[in-house]
């Protein structure tokens, strides 16, 4: 065969090729889309003291899987009543279905069959904005009963003798104090007022219900006539991270802290010890948490959180939970087993990779008892696919242990105390090892401040395009050439094919 009758041959190879490859990538792309379209869209509402959390997730499957989560967080309290209306496709929440209020509200009652998922831990911290003398303190301690009087409109100044004498190494200034509380239906005054009720009855009590007792939880807290209340979780850690948030103090997720830049207050546990609440803090006080594993009870896999309020271990954060997700555990209207399979999938990617990412995100792993209960209630859920129901192997976080935590705390403690100059870990403030020190004067002694953006969600950085990404955008360009090529490639074959043999 000739050079020039190897040319047409060769020619229509690279064209069949061209195809061939072009209809690969195009079936990769179809096949792409065809996985995306079997989630079907699925909505939530309710916790914004989750929400960083999830919405790092949501991000994640919509890349992973092509799924579609939406969610809006309205408040606990907004997403329980919207999973009643059957408005939802689940709810997020801090506490329960309420039918029997503490707070003598109405009884909150679903008519859809439902299940509680446990879906991450997390603590509720103090963040403020404090200076003396110009400089941001970064090391406040405050006793449960101050927190609670701070709260309560008792303790009105940063100089209370109280404060004080949490703070004997701090010249607190003369400045009010401005309590920032939710203004909506929310999952974190609720927890935040079911320690309160529990740990210091008699001033809950007498703020809340007038010395009336007993004085249970609520989730409309009743603004204090020094403080502000904001909506949401971004709107009170928004409100205190402003220069006009001096001397502001609130409660909120730990996640929104650490994001905005601002410090949380180390809180006195029962041992003795301030603490602050971090991942590892959070997974040893949650060991003492007494969970029903009842599972005909309507509260199956609710929390007793007392134990866990009075731990005597020396590095557990007092104010330590986690929140649910709501799922309907039957179909309606609203609700069909296409949704279900979005939502177990959702789900078993919370409970398993998910936690993976917790503590960087300001939370703090599930331990894996309750990792393997929600896994069982994903399974009630109609539409899950069994197979897709169990975490694989090593996928599992294990928290942090008491004796890791502790060595941990320990380290930091003595990183402080060298740095500030100090003979011993005690005669430091309690912290990382790069929590700024001051002396009684206000004077920086060591460590460094963050800086104070406005409160915004935390999230993970993007980490670019994906395997399926790449195979979408390869078999777009591709699409194009199998387009482009054809007409090129016909031309040459003519010009190719009437060409003379003997030239």
């Amino acid at each position: 065969m000739t050079t020039l009758t190897r040319r047409p041959t060769r020619t229509l190879l690279a064209f069949i090729l061209v195809f061939l490859i072009t209809g690969g990538f195009a079936s990769a792309f179809n096949a792409q889309a065809a996985y995306a379209a079997t989630y079907a869209p699925i909505t939530g509402t309710g916790s914004t003291w989750s929400q960083n959390a999830l919405d790092q997730w949501r991000k994640n499957v919509a890349a992973n899987y092509g799924m579609t989560v939406n969610y809006t967080g309205s408040g606990s309290s907004a997403g329980r009543q919207d999973f009643i209306a059957g408005s939802v496709d689940f709810a997020i929440s801090e506490i329960p279905f309420q039918s029997k209020p503490e707070d003598g509200s109405q009884p909150e009652k679903p008519s859809t069959p439902f299940a509680y998922m446990p879906i991450v831990a997390g603590g509720t911290s103090f963040m403020y904005n404090l200076n003396i003398g110009g400089k941001r303190v970064t090391n406040l301690r405050l006793a449960g009963d101050t927190v609670t009087k701070i709260f309560t409109g008792v303790i009105t100044k940063w100089n209370d003798a109280q404060i004080v004498r949490d703070n004997p190494d701090l010249a607190m200034p003369d400045t009010a104090i401005v309590p920032v509380v939710r203004s909506d239906g929310s999952g974190s005054s609720a927890q935040f007022s079911l320690w309160m009720s529990k740990q210091h009855s008699a001033l809950w009590s007498a703020y809340k219900c007038g010395g009336a007792s007993p004085c249970g939880l609520t989730s409309q807290y009743p603004t204090p006539k020094n403080g502000k209340a904001q909506s949401g979780s971004l709107g009170v850690a928004g409100y205190v991270s402003q220069n006009y948030g001096e001397g502001a103090i609130t409660y909120v997720e730990y996640s929104y802290a650490l994001k905005s830049g601002f410090p949380v207050a180390q809180v006195l546990n029962t041992s003795g010890n301030y603490v602050l609440p971090t991942g590892a803090a959070v997974a040893v006080a949650l060991q003492k948490a007494v969970i029903n594993t009842t599972e005909s009870s309507p509260d199956y896999l609710t929390q007793d959180l007392t134990g866990v309020y009075n731990s005597a271990d020396p590095v557990a954060y007092p104010l330590s939970s986690y929140s649910y997700m709501i799922v309907p555990i039957a179909t309606t209207a609203n609700f069909t087993t296409q949704k279900g399979a979005s939502l177990s999938t959702f789900s078993n990617y919370m409970l398993c990779e998910g936690q993976k990412q917790a503590e960087v995100l300001g939370y703090s792993p599930l331990p894996e008892n309750l990792v393997l209960a929600g896994l069982e209630q994903v399974k009630r859920i109609p539409g899950a696919a069994a197979a897709a129901s169990v975490c694989a192997p090593g996928s599992i976080v294990a928290p942090p242990t008491a004796e890791s935590g502790a060595a941990a705390a320990a380290a930091a403690a003595a990183a402080a105390a060298a740095a500030a100059g100090t003979s011993s870990a005690t005669e430091a403030a309690v912290g990382t090892s790069d929590t700024a020190l001051y002396d009684s004067n206000g004077a920086l002694l060591s460590g460094g401040v963050s800086g104070g953006a406005v409160s915004s969600p935390f999230t993970l950085a993007d980490t670019g395009f994906g395997g399926s990404q790449f195979v979408m955008l390869f078999a777009g360009i591709l699409v194009v050439a199998a387009v482009a090529l054809p007409p090129v490639l016909s031309r040459r074959l003519k010009r190719a094919g009437g060409k003379n043999p003997g030239q």
